[in-house]
C-alpha cells in the first residue's frame, strides 16, 4: 500500500546542487579548527552541504558525546566563511529549537531515535511551523513500517521538505559491513512512498573507508538522490567512527569517480522495477548458498555414521532416486532436466568430497 505524504521536491528545497546531492563533513565537531580546516576542504570536494555531528548519542557512556551548542558555533562559522549550508542530528526538542534559533539549513534524525515513536513524535512536535527540511535515517532494525510511521508523523507536523537515509540495519549475521544494506527496505521505502527524496549514508553503512566508494556507487545505480559521507582533517585521530571517514581531498577523489545515472523520465519505473528484481536476485543467491551449507553440514554428518558402519561412500541406489526426483521436478516447474541434473551432479559431488574428508579423518 502507497503512503501518502505531502513532500516538496528536492530540487525546491533551496540548495543549490546539481545532480545527486551530497552532504559531507566530519561525524563529530570536535573543535574549532577542526571543524574550519575539514569545512574548507569539503567546499572544495564537490559537496553541497557540510554536515557534523554535535550531540552524538553513544551505544555506552563515558565515549565522546559531542560539543553540544559549542559545536554548533563553529559550524556557522564555517557557513559563513565557506558558504555551504550545514546540517545536523537533533534528537530531542531542545536540539530542535536551538537549530530552528540558529537558522540550521538542514537537520536529520537519527537511526536510534527513528527506532522509538514517542522521541520521533517529541520531534515532530517541536517541527511545528517551521520551514527548515529533515531528513530520516531507517531505524537500527530492519522495519520498513517504523520507518515510514516516523516518517509519517514528522509530514503531518507540516514538515514537507521531508526525505529518508539509508544508513543499513543492524544484524545478527556477520557481514562485511558495520551495517547490513537490506537494498530491499529501501526498494520498499521508494516504491511505498513514491515522490519522496532517500540519500544514501555509505560512511555508516560500510564502516571502513575503503568500501564505501563501491557502495556510493550502487546507491546512484539504484537511483539514490544523493549521499551523506563522512570526512575528517585527520581521521586517524577522529573521536567517533574515524575508520570511516575520508579526507577531503580522499572525499574529492571518491566524488569525481562517482558516476550518476540520470535516465530519462520515461525510463525511471523500468530501472526501478529490473534493480528491485536483481536485488532479489541477490537475496536468493545468498539464500542458496545458506541452504547448501547447510545440507554440506548434513552430508558430514551421514560420512560420520558412514564411517562408524564402514560403508562405501558412493550409494548408487540413493543418488538414482535423489538425481531423478529433482529432474522431475525441475521440469513440471518448467525448468531444463539436464540443466537440473548437472546442478545436483555438482552438489552430490561435493557431498561425496565432504564425506570422503570425514572418513579420511581429515575433517
Amino acid at each position: 500500500m502507497s503512503v501518502k505524504l505531502d513532500i516538496t521536491p528536492l530540487k525546491d528545497w533551496g540548495f543549490d546542487f546539481d545532480g545527486p546531492l551530497i552532504i559531507a563533513g566530519p561525524c563529530s565537531a570536535e573543535s574549532r579548527e577542526q571543524v574550519l580546516d575539514t569545512a574548507r576542504g569539503v567546499a572544495k570536494s564537490g559537496a553541497h552541504i557540510l554536515r557534523a555531528g554535535i550531540w552524538k548519542p553513544r551505544t555506552r557512556p563515558n565515549c565522546f558525546e559531542g560539543m553540544g551548542e559549542e559545536g554548533l558555533k563553529w559550524l556557522l562559522e564555517a557557513r559563513e566563511e565557506t558558504g555551504m549550508p550545514i546540517a545536523v542530528e537533533t534528537a530531542n526538542p531542545e536540539h530542535v529549537e536551538i537549530c530552528l534559533k540558529h537558522n540550521v539549513d538542514l537537520i536529520w534524525v537519527g537511526a536510534r531515535t527513528t527506532v522509538n515513536p514517542f522521541a520521533v513524535q517529541a520531534l515532530a512536535d517541536a517541527l511545528k511551523g517551521s520551514d527548515v527540511p529533515v531528513l530520516v535515517k531507517n531505524p537500527i532494525n530492519p522495519d520498513a513500517e517504523l520507518w515510514i510511521g516516523a516518517l509519517e508523523r514528522i509530514n503531518k507536523a507540516g514538515v514537507t521538505k521531508l526525505g529518508a537515509i539509508h544508513r543499513g540495519f543492524s544484524s545478527a549475521k556477520a557481514t562485511e559491513f558495520r551495517n547490513a544494506p537490506n537494498w530491499r527496505i529501501f526498494i520498499e521505502i521508494r516504491r511505498r512512498c513514491e515522490g519522496m527524496p532517500i540519500i544514501c549514508d555509505p560512511s555508516h553503512l560500510c564502516g571502513k573507508r575503503e568500501l564505501i566508494p563501491g557502495v556510493a556507487q550502487k546507491a546512484l545505480d539504484l537511483l539514490f538522490d544523493g549521499l551523506m559521507i563522512e570526512s575528517h582533517i585527520n581521521p586517524d585521530v577522529a573521536l567517533s567512527d574515524s575508520k570511516q571517514q575520508f579526507t577531503p581531498d580522499d572525499l574529492a577523489k571518491v566524488i569525481a569517480g562517482l558516476e550518476p545515472r540520470n535516465p530519462a523520465v520515461a525510463d525511471q519505473e523500468f530501472i526501478h522495477s529490473i534493480e528491485k528484481e536483481r536485488i532479489r536476485l541477490g537475496e536468493i543467491d545468498d539464500q542458496i548458498v545458506d541452504l547448501l551449507d547447510e545440507r554440506m553440514n548434513l552430508a558430514r554428518r551421514i560420512g560420520e555414521l558412514k564411517r562408524t558402519r564402514g560403508l562405501a561412500l558412493l550409494q548408487p541406489d540413493q543418488w538414482k532416486k535423489t538425481a531423478e526426483k529433482r529432474v522431475e521436478e525441475a521440469e513440471k516447474r518448467g525448468m531444463d532436466a539436464h540443466f537440473m541434473l548437472r546442478v545436483f551432479q555438482y552438489i552430490h559431488e561435493e557431498s561425496l568430497r565432504q564425506q570422503e574428508n570425514v572418513i579420511a579423518g581429515e575433517d
